[in-house]
């Protein structure tokens, strides 16, 4: 079973969405599970009818992300944004990679929005990841249950999560790499800016790298109004569909 952990907040205009091209799975026994973060906007409701379980988490990916696969019973965790949307053959895709002796791996990742930038954007991005094996959340990571569970699961960190988690899960081994894209809104992008948005995460990673505080880089990265505030909480609650 492959249990596919979903973080959300406030995104109940496109959840329905997300959630559609996932019920093909749940039809071949995968999990769907969505953790919503203190969502304002009905996200919950909109997303119960589509998925196995509805979670309750404190606001941060990487908290809502560790209460997912913390309830999650598959041998495999995928961990899928909101905001983005599986190729078709990513089930086919996946059980060549769970063949293989990497026990992670990512998704390549395009853009949606039609500006010419966007797609070199998203090279970059997937070049990048390919050569230095570190994947981001809009790759869709996956990974051997029992992997996550041994390196500690997602640092508790406002920014910065999936890098972490990246970089202990090298010392495993490199990701399996799917280059079919998953498909992730480009509205970030597109609401601060091209070039903006591309010198702000360069100079985040540049800085992480450094060792920056990551609650520092979050004040940077975030709006005040999804920040969260440290130190994060792992507890959640949950109600299953079954």
């Amino acid at each position: 079973m492959i249990s596919v952990v979903i973080p959300a907040l406030n995104e109940a205009a496109g959840i329905e969405r997300t959630l559609a091209g996932l019920q093909a799975w749940r039809e071949r026994g995968h999990e769907i599970l969505l953790v919503d973060g203190g969502s304002e906007d009905g996200t919950p409701t909109r997303a119960a009818p589509y998925v196995d379980a509805v979670l309750a988490a404190p606001k941060g990916r990487a908290s809502q992300m560790n209460a997912g696969a913390a309830a999650a019973r598959g041998d495999w965790l995928l961990f899928l944004h909101a905001d983005s949307l599986l190729p078709p053959d990513a089930l086919a895709q996946l059980r060549t990679a769970m063949r293989s002796d990497a026990g992670w791996g990512r998704f390549d990742v395009c853009l949606s929005g039609r500006h010419p930038l966007l797609r070199i954007v998203a090279l970059l991005m997937n070049l990048r990841s390919a050569w230095t094996g570190i994947a981001t959340g809009d790759q869709a990571m996956f990974v051997r249950r029992a992997w996550f569970d041994a390196v500690g699961g997602y640092a508790r960190i406002p920014l910065m999560e999936d890098v972490a988690l990246s970089r202990r899960l090298l010392e495993r081994a490199r990701p399996f790499l799917i280059r079919s894209p998953v498909a992730t809104d480009s509205r970030r992008w597109e609401q601060k800016g091209i070039w903006r948005t591309i010198a702000l995460m360069w100079r985040l990673r540049w800085q992480y790298w450094r060792g920056a505080d990551p609650a520092v880089l979050a004040q940077r990265y975030y709006p005040a109004s999804q920040r969260c505030s440290p130190p994060m909480d792992d507890s959640h609650s949950a109600f299953r569909q079954r």
